[in-house]
């Protein structure tokens, strides 16, 4: 199970979420996903901990809390929906695309 982390500051770091995420057991693993063009953080971010139990005192703890300025959003993160291809990845299925 992983955790997901939105409406973060763009000042956060992987190290800020460990320290404050480790008050509530065990970090396995942080994640801050970047923009593919600017390489800057998207504003949202997953933590993974060692049990299931940590990680719902984490939600239960920090889903509302203000933290540097931001009012977070903290539930369990949601499997990865498949959208499709996009324009570019998928031209041949673009009926568009095809006519070009």
């Amino acid at each position: 199970m992983s955790i997901y982390i939105g409406n973060l500051s763009y000042d956060v770091t992987r190290e800020d979420l460990n320290v404050v995420f480790s008050d509530y057991g065990a970090v396995k693993r942080v994640s801050l996903p970047t923009d593919r063009e600017t390489g800057r953080p998207r504003g949202f971010g997953f933590v993974e901990m060692e049990s299931e139990a940590e990680e719902a005192a984490a939600i239960e703890a920090l889903d509302g809390a203000e933290w540097m300025g931001r009012d977070m959003k903290v539930n369990k993160a949601k499997p990865r929906e498949n959208r499709g291809g996009s324009y570019g990845n998928n031209r041949r299925n673009n009926s568009f695309a095809s006519r070009y």
